[in-house]
């Protein structure tokens, strides 16, 4: 039998006694003295356990859901018991001061990046209505009301529950409670299988279409004739007995269409059931408590009157194809900023014992050998006899003007995370969705890049903090980026310290010639949000209302022709899953990648990211957003959770790491945008 009923109270003789660290919904965290009753599956087919607890030296009681240290190895339980939590901690905030909270269960805390995660609630009410029964006439109203209410308030936040069931839906006699939240799905996403027979919708137990809140009309009205007749009905239809019972006859023939669309929304579905409380109902959802985006407004409003420069001017960074097609001679070194052109009387290969050595080609006549041997080649520059050593691979320096891409900020900020994983997504493929391709531009050094760095991230271990020991600023990686129209375009990585910039001038030398920035915000120092207090105490770091040094350093460096500097720029918040069940964080860090570009891509993201640093980390962090004409805001999480003992407990999990790079390569033209590069980050064309 499925249930959301745990087992009963812990006995005190036997019972486990252990204490229980957990944070509660406004962020704070808390230990106290708990009892475990024994662990039982609420649902045989999914991984999600619960027990009774009795709690704190008064022994509150409580019920937690949780997940063994085996079932939390995996990423798809971990995402299940991220969906519970999310979905009641947002149902808490949006519903606090209303009278509705009493539908959905009662969240006092969590802990989710343990080795075994958990979630606290108060005590169920009632008990499933698959194991009891709702008599009268009078019950089966007020049961149909708090039903249809749930679905609504749900519906106002976006949300859908695809749980809807008598082993979900508790009743006490006088009121009913929501259960089943590991389900929930926001609207528009792509469904997926989910449930069992008849109470999920026909297209939602094939995995068709997108999720829509009708889905969760047929499950309620499944579950509205099952309390009326004692008995399930079809899994496709209509019950053709639905005439013969008055509760049901006037409000639920349409609930059972075969396909969403032809259902009542949960809106009109109240309307038929109760309409006195439909009319009554108070506007809770998300328009109720909307982020305030006028700070943002203004900002942006500025940058579209403010002339844009002209097309394929090297300070604005929207060079777009003319890039791609620049003479191979006309390439800028990227660490000395002198002009290189291909020389083939200096290039070198690396030996087994990764040391330079000449390479000759006059001995290799065989053109397809030859590019070969180019390709894995480096060539020293000459440019400046003064600069220390360096080496630039060929193919670098035969694609025409390259782009070079700047990571900024702390390192504490989780850089070297998020660009390993940025770049792991281009190489799964991640950008192909936009026309665009990508080739190594040295095999060897990408083989050495993946080996030391994408692998033992995705396994779950914590990158070493890669301290910079040279002079100047080094690659990280570099790509070959070929666009929808064929055009080819080197894309070489950077990361950059704090104490890189202030370290010595030639790394702040290197920004003059740098085309993207990405700034990377530590939440840790940036926010002072309570649910990162224990957190900042583990690394005895403290909230930096100054914003990040590295941000005012390069700032201060880059030089201004205008009202705004015109380099394309992201700033990223980075770290995401340590804010995952923050708004407007919660929303965006589930988002999917978007399927084309848009003419307002990000600007949604970016008010609400903005809103978010301006209300608690203040304007010092935003100066890079103050700064760019073209600049987007984004969150992303390199790991999807807190590391302990150097690894990452369900390996790492990146979410929405490539999307700073999509803005940037649409500033940039690589990605076709409508309006064109120049207008890309400011939502319409420059005038």
């Amino acid at each position: 039998m499925v249930t959301t009923t745990p087992p009963g109270r812990p006995e005190s003789p036997g019972a486990q006694h252990a204490p229980l660290v957990f944070t509660d919904p406004g962020g704070r965290q808390h230990s106290a003295p708990a009892r475990f009753g024994p662990p039982a599956h609420r649902d045989a087919a999914l991984p999600l356990r619960a027990r009774r607890v009795l709690l704190g030296r008064r022994e509150v009681q409580c019920v937690q859901v949780f997940l063994s240290r085996a079932d939390a190895a995996h990423p798809a339980a971990r995402a299940l018991l991220d969906t519970e939590a999310g979905t009641a901690l947002h149902l808490a905030r949006a519903l606090e001061g209303t009278p509705y909270p009493y539908l959905f269960p009662s969240v006092l805390g969590y802990e989710l990046d343990a080795a075994e995660p958990f979630l606290l609630y108060a005590a169920p009410r009632g008990v499933p209505v698959g194991r009891t029964q709702v008599t009268s006439a009078a019950d089966h109203r007020v049961f149909a009301r708090d039903l249809a209410l749930a679905l609504c308030l749900l519906d106002g936040e976006g949300l859908v529950p695809r749980g809807v069931s008598p082993a979900t839906v508790h009743w006490d006699g006088t009121a009913l409670q929501l259960w089943g939240l590991e389900g929930t799905a926001r609207v528009g996403r792509p469904r997926s299988p989910w449930g069992r027979a008849p109470y999920c919708s026909p297209e939602q137990r094939r995995g068709e279409g997108h999720v829509d809140a009708r889905d969760a009309v047929w499950s309620a009205a499944q579950v509205l004739y099952q309390v009326v007749t004692g008995r399930a009905g079809p899994a496709d239809r209509a019950p053709e007995d639905l005439a013969r019972h008055r509760a049901l006859a006037g409000a639920l023939p349409r609930a059972f269409a075969p396909a969403a669309a032809g259902r009542p929304t949960p809106a009109a579905l109240l309307e038929l059931l109760a309409p006195e409380d439909a009319r009554r109902l108070l506007p809770v959802a998300a328009g109720a408590a909307r982020t305030r985006h006028e700070a943002f407004d203004r900002t942006l409003e500025a940058k579209r009157r403010a002339s844009a420069p002209l097309a394929g001017d090297p300070a604005s960074g929207a060079d777009g194809a003319a890039g791609a097609e620049a003479a191979p001679g006309d390439v800028l070194c990227p660490y000395c900023l002198e002009e290189i052109r291909l020389d083939l009387s200096h290039l070198y290969v690396t030996d087994d014992r990764n040391q330079y050595q000449p390479l000759d080609l006059s001995g290799i006549t065989n053109p397809v050998r030859r590019d070969d041997a180019m390709r894995a080649a480096v060539q020293r520059c000459a440019a400046d006899p003064d600069f220390p050593d360096h080496y630039i691979p060929v193919p670098y320096l035969t694609h025409g003007r390259p782009l070079t891409v700047a990571m900024i900020g702390q390192s504490s900020a989780g850089k070297s995370h998020l660009l390993t994983q940025m770049i792991a997504e281009i190489t799964d493929g991640g950008l192909r969705r936009y026309g665009v391709d990508w080739q190594s531009v040295n095999p060897e050094q990408h083989a050495r890049f993946v080996r030391e760095r994408v692998q033992p991230l995705r396994s779950g271990k914590v990158l070493a903090h890669t301290g910079s020991v040279h002079e100047f600023a080094q690659f990280v990686e570099s790509l070959l980026l070929t666009d929808a129209h064929g055009r080819v375009r080197p894309v070489a990585f950077f990361d950059l310290g704090g104490e890189d910039l202030v370290r010595t001038d030639e790394v702040l030398r290197f920004l003059l010639g740098v085309d993207a920035l990405v700034f990377v915000v530590d939440p840790v120092l940036a926010l002072p949000l309570p649910q990162l207090d224990s957190l900042r105490a583990d690394l005895e770091v403290e909230v930096d209302r100054d914003g990040d040094t590295a941000f005012g350093t390069v700032l201060d460096r880059l030089p201004r022709k205008g009202p705004y500097l015109e380099t394309p720029a992201v700033m990223v918040l980075g770290k995401a899953d340590l804010l995952r069940f923050q708004p407007p964080v919660d929303r965006w860090l589930e988002e999917g990648p978007a399927a084309a570009i848009g003419p307002d891509q990000f600007l949604a993201e970016s008010a609400d990211i903005h809103a978010l640093l301006h209300r608690y980390a203040g304007q010092a962090w935003l100066r890079p957003f103050d700064a760019f004409r073209r600049c987007t805001l984004h969150v992303a999480s390199a790991t999807g959770g807190r590391e302990s003992g150097g690894r990452y407990p369900a390996g790492a999990r990146p979410r929405r790491v490539l999307e700073p790079l999509v803005s940037l390569l649409a500033m940039h033209g690589i990605i076709e945008a409508p309006g064109g590069a120049a207008s890309f980050g400011v939502g319409r064309e420059a005038q």
